[in-house]
């Protein structure tokens, strides 16, 4: 779990619209990560176990070897498949060295079961997602 890092915490500042408790919640259920440039986070078609929110850097989304979207920081990675508890629809990798919060499953069920603003946002990424790759 991440400690009550102040840079974490501006970071997340930076990119959600959070409020405080939120951002408490998240940096308390959240792990610090650091992945370097090239590096996979997910694969598509693996079981959903983990999710993350880009503090820092680029990743590509790669379905079916076709490269469908470049995200930076704010967004959320891997939440399609935990909310709707499927595999994978898509590949992750790091474009850019980046920083994030890295959520297990279960820390987002318990996040998701506590805190209804970050339920709510993690629910519509999701469906915003899945309605871009669908159109």
């Amino acid at each position: 779990m991440a400690k009550a890092d102040p840079e974490v915490v501006a970071a997340l500042k930076k990119v959600t619209d959070f409020d405080d408790a939120t951002i408490k919640a998240l940096v308390s259920h959240g792990r610090l990560v650091n992945v370097p440039a090239r590096w996979s986070l997910m694969a598509e078609y693996t079981p959903a176990d983990k999710a993350y929110i880009l503090l820092e850097g680029e990743v590509v989304i790669r379905k079916d070897n076709q490269d469908i979207a470049e995200l930076g920081p704010g967004s959320f990675l891997g939440e399609m498949a935990l909310v709707n508890h499927k595999l994978r629809s898509a590949s992750v990798f790091a474009l850019t060295p980046i920083r994030a919060l890295h959520f297990t499953d279960e820390a987002i069920a318990e996040l998701t079961a506590e805190n209804p603003h970050f339920s709510s946002a993690l629910q519509k990424a999701a469906e915003e997602r899945a309605a871009r790759d669908a159109g």
